[in-house]
């Protein structure tokens, strides 16, 4: 691909990888999430300065965050000394600062039905961030608002659809009652709306410069797989991708699934042939469907793929979502010097291709492959090698570890038992090892307001039976709300193994009486009873998916501190081996906060002072391509680390990196390899299931996995283990000397690195969010 497509802004990302490239679609990938912000304003913004009256259509959810960040830093800092040179790097030739107040806005999508009011609705996002955020013009906007879109009979969406289901059947059946017929009709002037709102935008000339994300099913817009490329703006239903996304902005995919969308169409965002139209992606995990739509032929099934009409169609991705295209995985192999990493990759994946055991691989087959074919003196003992490296990553982590002191961390409630749960469990039978686990954030979205209602509802219930015995005793309020929370936690588990249901949700209220208590600085059973009324109608008099105020999130952040206590106590852990460090960021707004040092860094760096351990173990997201929070905290952790390698000699400290649901490492990419017993699965599973209550029934899913996340992280080790028997064979494992390799029915990965490998590793991201330390 030639340079002369690419703008000077472009040019300045540019790397061979993009420079070469043999895509459908031209892409720049570059290092990372805040890097991707970056390059994403600056084109903005170029283009801007070339079409001051234009159209735009910008995107909503958490992907925008650091376009947002850096279109405004750019603009508000115009003649800064920084930004100066940052628009000189960058080649933004623009003469004058961009004016941004006469383009013209198109909203990409919406729910429907949703209030425009609440915060968790696109309307409201559009607003807040585009329209006042960017100083655009409220009368150059074409909005979806639920609230003005006209029904039957002049009625609001609440009267038409009750229980904010819309049942599209009824565009091709016949009602069956009078609220049906309504709805019906109602229905068809929605449809009118859309076909309205379509022409408008065609008035205008069609949408100039488009900013997408793509969905885990490869959606633009609300356009899932198996959109019509000619489609326009519809309502229309989702798939169960979309709506696990959508789950955690709308309280839980019990409603996510029953809500319908407003979104412009495939057509829609390509109808004007000269429009700049851009995707944009950060992650491992969006690597498969950036593959599909970039190096397949277009096709229904990959809706992205649309911008291959366009000759200004373009995507912006990190190297991580690059991962597995073609350009990126020869490059790989072809540049740099040769490693027994590449030789384990490169054979591996000659394997999955032929779906052929590694021992059955002639030399023609390692000739005939283009990545093979270049490992150094190439011989029919290659092979070996990786066959090698397998077992020695086995060998070293089924090693016995004694002496240490792990400190295993976890943004959310959950990662860690997800992540390590059986080699922990495998090492903590080791008597003399000690070890502590500290989640980062309070956790608190994970807990929908029915399950926290359900919860309250039971403990007033136990209350005022009487049931809670503590709260007679004659210094419960004043001090006894803080003492035996161990019993609590013993108090559920053995009534696991009684199978006393009643009992088990008879401790769950002992401990949230205590954290009540605790919040409100309650005094009497009567103060008790009355905030237990008083919260659970302020969470009834609030929408699905609202952020409850301070006090309430940090109650059902407190729910979640339980169940972790809950899964460790299975393994004689007690509470204070387990810390809730509730990281001041993490606050439940579509952008959490970047790390501070005093707030984040420090309390981190206290405990690593305190626990001084041997061992830190870490969710390891070097580039932010999980959730968020994920790669926030192991920059709060980089930097806590950092700080204290200045007090102290850190040359013989461990930090394990796992992955767990969100994304996978790759076997070549690992130090060491743990076999899972069935009998592990179990534990682990049992464990979740006993233990992570708010999450048993998976109210915010995985894309991949309609179910717990339990059984997707077993399905992941499964996978695992079915790449490594490639290489290995099958009797390697059923036939082995080692019962524990011989029960082995998956494989658990992770990463050894030492403090400076580590920091290395974060201290990229670290310098692209500009003073986050």
């Amino acid at each position: 691909m030639e340079n002369k497509n690419f703008t000077p802004v472009e040019q300045s990302f540019l790397n061979d990888l993009s420079k070469n490239s043999k895509t459908n679609i031209p892409y720049i990938a570059v290092d990372n999430f805040p890097n991707l912000g970056m390059l994403t304003a600056l084109r903005f913004l170029e283009w801007a300065a070339e079409n001051p009256n234009g159209v735009i259509s910008l995107p909503t959810g958490k992907t925008p965050e650091y376009f947002i960040y850096w279109t405004k830093h750019i603009l508000e800092n115009w003649e800064n000394e920084n930004i100066i040179e940052l628009r000189k790097k960058h080649h933004l030739s623009a003469n004058q600062k961009p004016s941004l107040a006469e383009l013209h806005f198109v909203q990409i999508d919406e729910f429907y039905p949703i209030k425009s009011s609440q915060a968790n609705s696109f309307y409201h996002y559009v607003n807040k961030y585009y329209i006042e955020g960017l100083g655009l013009k409220r009368e150059n906007a074409l909005l979806i608002n639920c609230d003005e879109i006209p029904l039957a009979h002049g009625k609001s969406f609440e009267e038409v659809f009750p229980s904010h289901k819309v049942d599209l059947e009824l565009r091709y059946r016949e009602a069956q009652n009078p609220l049906e017929k309504l709805q019906k009709e109602s229905i068809f002037l929605i449809d009118n709306w859309c076909s309205e709102y379509e022409q408008k935008i065609r008035k205008l000339g069609g949408i100039g410069f488009f900013l997408g994300g793509i969905g885990p099913d490869g959606h633009i817009a609300f356009n899932i797989k198996g959109s019509d490329p000619y489609s326009t703006t519809r309502l229309t239903s989702t798939n169960f991708e979309t709506q696990a996304v959508a789950a955690g902005d709308l309280g839980g995919i019990e409603i996510s699934r029953e809500r319908l969308v407003i979104t412009i169409g495939l057509e829609t965002i390509t109808y004007n042939k000269d429009a700049v139209a851009i995707i944009f992606a950060a992650g491992e995990a969006k690597a498969p469907m950036i593959k599909n739509a970039l190096e397949l032929p277009p096709s229904n099934l990959y809706p992205a793929s649309v911008l291959s009409s366009l000759p200004n169609g373009r995507f912006y991705i990190t190297l991580g979502a690059a991962s597995t295209l073609n350009d990126f995985i020869a490059d790989y192999y072809q540049s740099g010097n040769w490693s027994q990493e590449k030789t384990d990759k490169s054979v591996m994946m000659l394997t999955q291709k032929l779906n052929k055991y590694a021992e059955h691989l002639t030399l023609e087959d390692l000739q005939s492959d283009p990545y093979t074919q270049l490992i150094p003196d190439l011989n029919e003992d290659s092979v070996q090698s990786v066959i090698t490296s397998i077992e020695s990553k086995i060998k070293k982590g089924t090693e016995a570890l004694t002496h240490e002191i792990f400190y295993h961390t976890g943004p959310h409630h959950d990662d860690i038992s997800l992540g390590l749960l059986p080699y922990i469990h495998y090492q903590s039978r080791n008597e003399t090892n000690e070890s502590h686990y500290s989640v980062l954030t309070s956790g608190f979205t994970a807990v929908t307001n029915k399950f926290l209602t359900e919860i309250l509802m039971a403990t007033l219930l136990f209350t005022e039976k009487g049931e809670i015995e503590m709260l007679n005793y004659p210094d419960f309020f004043e001090v006894g709300y803080k003492n035996k929370k161990d019993k609590d936690v013993y108090h559920y588990l053995i009534n696991i193994a009684s199978e006393n249901a009643d009992e088990r949700s008879r401790a769950v209220s002992h401990r949230m009486v205590r954290n009540i208590v605790e919040l409100w600085n309650l005094k009497t059973k009567q103060d008790l009873e009355e905030k237990i009324i008083e919260v659970i109608a302020i969470i009834n008099s609030s929408y699905d998916g609202q952020n409850p105020e301070q006090k309430i999130q940090t109650l059902k952040g407190m729910i979640r501190e339980y169940e972790e206590e809950l899964v460790w106590a299975h393994f004689g852990v007690r509470t204070k081996n387990v810390h809730h460090l509730r990281l001041g960021f993490y606050t439940g707004a579509i952008f959490t906060e970047k790390p501070k040092r005093e707030r984040d860094v420090y309390p981190i760096l206290q405990q690593l002072k305190t626990i001084n351990p041997t061992v830190i173990s870490l969710a390891f997201d070097p580039e932010g391509s999980g959730p968020d929070t994920h790669y926030k905290v192991l920059q709060a952790i980089a930097a806590a680390v950092k700080e204290w390698s200045k007090e102290k000699d850190l040359s013989q400290l461990k930090i394990w990196g796992y992955r767990n649901v969100w994304y996978q490492f790759n076997a070549a990419d690992v130090t060491h390899i743990f076999p899972v017993s069935l009998n592990a699965m179990s534990t682990m599973d049992e464990s979740f299931t006993n233990s992570y209550l708010s999450q048993v029934n998976a109210s915010f899913p995985s894309y991949r996995y309609n179910g717990k996340f339990s059984h997707l992280s077993i399905q992941t080790w499964v996978e695992q283990l079915q790449a490594a028997q490639l290489i290995l064979g099958k009797p390697y494992f059923y036939d082995n000397e080692s019962p524990r390799l011989r029960a082995t029915h998956g494989l658990l990965f992770f990463k050894e690195m030492n403090v400076e490998e580590f920091l290395q590793s974060a201290r990229e991201l670290e310098q692209s969010t500009e003073g986050v330390f």
